[in-house]
């Protein structure tokens, strides 16, 4: 996308276009796996964040001195330890959102959005950006992942609810489907997919419609 068509949008709309689960089809493993309720989407999403953010200002700051033949490796000890670092709060603080998400705390390391971003932003732009970039890109995915957990979790157990990760105490639980009227296949891999197709598909027709009108001002 253009700096100049990137201006005239709206935060909202670049967080759809450029949206890296539903617009650009990264790191949807952990979107499949582990929206199953909005706790987990709230601790994946601010964990990657943080992560995506950190390794974007590191890898911002070490860009002219990182040869060109070893940036790779040099990115993933970065990510790797960052998310190690995460990990280990998570699990100190948070117990059952750490058990909750399991390996794919871990998994944060591979995550295409992260490496993806730091070889193609971070790596070319000062630091101010590549946090600008992080957070973007990360709120995006955080956004993704909550929108699936909505509808999964409101779906597959008629209730939507919230715990705090500290205590575990409830925040608030509102049941919005009467029992016995739940799908509970969308608590399972099969509801996961339904999800993330029909989301996909509404902000691939968002995407088009938006393209539309841009050419039809260009005119």
């Amino acid at each position: 996308m253009s700096e100049k068509k990137a201006k005239k949008q709206s935060l909202f709309t670049r967080l759809l276009v450029e949206n890296p689960v539903f617009g650009l089809y990264l790191g949807i493993c952990s979107a499949l796996a582990i929206t199953t309720n909005i706790n987990n989407a709230i601790g994946m999403g601010i964990a990657v964040t943080i992560v995506l953010t950190l390794s974007n200002i590191l890898v911002s700051s070490i860009r002219n001195l990182t040869p060109a033949d070893i940036h790779i490796p040099v990115y993933i000890v970065i990510i790797a330890t960052l998310v190690t670092i995460v990990g280990m709060i998570i699990q100190a603080y948070t117990p059952s959102l750490y058990s909750a998400l399991g390996a794919f705390i871990d998994l944060i390391v591979v995550n295409c959005i992260i490496l993806g971003r730091a070889e193609a932003f971070a790596s070319m732009n000062p630091i101010g950006p590549s946090i600008l970039d992080g957070l973007t890109m990360g709120c995006s995915y955080t956004m993704s992942i909550l929108t699936m957990s909505f509808f999964r979790q409101i779906l597959g157990t008629g209730v939507l609810s919230l715990s705090n990760p500290f205590t575990n105490a409830e925040v608030f639980s509102i049941r919005l489907i009467p029992e016995g009227f739940e799908l509970p296949f969308f608590k399972e891999q099969f509801g996961a997919f339904i999800t993330f197709a029909c989301l996909a598909a509404a902000v691939s027709a968002f995407k088009a419609n938006v393209e539309k009108k841009e050419k039809s001002a260009e005119l």
